[in-house]
């Protein structure tokens, strides 16, 4: 658990709340994360208490440093995480997903006095990031583009001598 990213659910006072963290490189540490190099993030968090609902809203803005999965040289990747929750007390009723634009459902045990955010935050920050992160074209380290590029093609036989069957192909294309 980080210390930083708690809110005090029972400490809330009626009506809106403000929090506002960094997370830096020691934040995604803490997760042994090593896909994430450095980070530069600043969450702004609203929290709105009202009886027994206790909505949340969370803006996670900045950017994080990747490996370009082309040349392997350091990418920043920019982030903008918008994290909308309602916290519920209790056991989980239903396992029904949000439809989009509504609000994820956290359920929390009616003894816990604290909601974590780090893992939250954590999750929506690496979901948003591409699945492929790459510089843009011309952008790549010109050195390691020297050895990318594409395999040579083999023979038609391999070294132990056996024919390959897709031999016959490799001339259609030429």
């Amino acid at each position: 658990m980080n210390e930083r990213f708690i809110i005090p659910l029972n400490g809330l006072t009626a009506g809106e709340n403000m929090f506002s963290w960094q997370a830096g490189k020691e934040f995604f540490e803490s997760f042994e994360n090593t896909e994430i190099l450095d980070a530069h993030l600043d969450a702004g968090v609203r929290v709105e208490k009202s009886g027994r609902y206790i909505g949340v809203d969370c803006d996670v803005r900045g950017e994080v440093k990747v490996e370009c999965d082309r040349c392997l040289d350091e990418l920043d990747m920019p982030v903008d995480v918008e994290i909308r929750l309602s916290v519920k007390y209790g056991s989980e009723e239903s396992s029904e997903e949000p439809q989009p634009g509504e609000r994820e459902v956290i359920f929390v045990p009616d003894t816990d006095a604290e909601l974590d955010m780090s893992q939250i935050i954590y999750d929506y920050v690496c979901l948003s990031l591409p699945m492929q992160r790459m510089h843009r074209p011309g952008e790549c380290n010109p050195e390691a583009m020297k050895y990318y590029g594409t395999p040579e093609v083999s023979d038609a036989s391999d070294e132990e001598g056996e024919v390959n069957p897709f031999s016959a192909l490799k001339d259609m294309f030429k």
